[in-house]
Formats: C-alpha cells, structure tokens, sequence
C-alpha cells in the first residue's frame, strides 16, 4: 500500500475506504478464521470488529501502521488475530455476577501455614532473629538493619547463610 493511499484512507475518503476493505477483505476473514480454528465464531462480525477498531477514534489504529516495520498484509494479518482472539476469549470468560454467586461458593477456608521445626544449635542466634524478624514479623531488611544496628547487606548475608545451613539439613532428610 502507497503512502499516498494510507494517507487518503487515514483522510477519511470513502473511496479510499471502499478500496481498501475490497483489497483486504480475504486476508482478514483467513486470518480470523485461523485463529479461531476448531471454534465456532461468527467470522463476519469479527472481520467488521477489524474493520471497527482501524477506524475507531480517527483512525488511531491505522496511523500505527509503520510501512518499514512490516508490509501492511502482515500487519493487518496480526490486528485480526489479535481481535479474534479478544473475541474468543469474552466468549470463554464467565458472565454471571458475583452478586448472583452463592456465599458458599466464595468461601475459602484460612490456610495456616506448616511451621518447620529448627533443630536446636543448627542456626546462630543471631540467624534465628534475623528468620523470625523477616518470615514471622514480616519486617523489611532495612527495618531489621535499623532494630539491631547492622548494616542492611549484614542482615541479607545472615538470611542467606541461614537459609543455606536450612536448605542442606532439610535436603539430607530426603
């Protein structure tokens, strides 16, 4: 496609427009009818949601359209799927309110953690603190740094190395 020609289109002429939807027209409907295959799809609505979003607020797709990024049959080959594609998916997506969903079905039992027994003497105190503060407390490294008057790398260096003697005490277990 000419510039010319894309710039008549993005003009609004509507003989621009008529020529445009004749020459591209099959490309679009293969392309929708690639991605949806094996799905039951009412191709000509998707083709004219292809044809929508091009035009939608003042041709604002179409303007994107960078000749020297891909030829405009490849380009238009990739807005179809991507609308089929969207279509496909609303379909699949649930419509029922939540409003119309049952108490019990929203229900979700608490999970309460499994609490890992410590063998005593395996970790230093100062890694025991260090475990409790982050994964009990839930406190960031620079507020642990600040409680106990380290550096915060101090406070990453005393988690990592516990969490090492943790990882090879648990692997031997195995």
């Amino acid at each position: 496609m000419e510039r010319e020609d894309l710039d008549r289109l993005i003009g609004g002429d509507q003989t621009a427009w008529g020529e445009f939807v004749a020459r591209f027209a099959g490309l679009i409907v293969a392309a929708v009818n690639r991605a949806a295959v094996g799905q039951p799809v009412e191709t000509a609505d998707i083709v004219q949601d292809v044809f929508v979003r091009l035009c939608k607020d003042g041709y604002r797709l179409l303007r994107q359209f960078d000749p020297d990024r891909a030829s405009m049959s490849t380009w238009l080959t990739i807005v179809a799927r991507s609308v089929a594609q969207d279509a496909l998916r609303r379909r699949r997506a649930p419509t029922q309110s939540i409003d119309d969903t049952a108490e019990e079905h929203l229900a979700v039992e608490p999970v309460i953690p499994e609490r890992i027994k410590i063998p005593p003497g395996l970790l230093s105190p100062r890694q025991q603190l260090v475990l409790s503060l982050i994964y009990e407390r839930e406190m960031e490294v620079a507020e642990i740094a600040a409680a106990l008057s380290v550096d915060a790398q101090t406070v990453r260096s005393t988690h990592h190395k516990a969490m090492l003697k943790l990882r090879a005490h648990f692997k031997e277990d195995d």
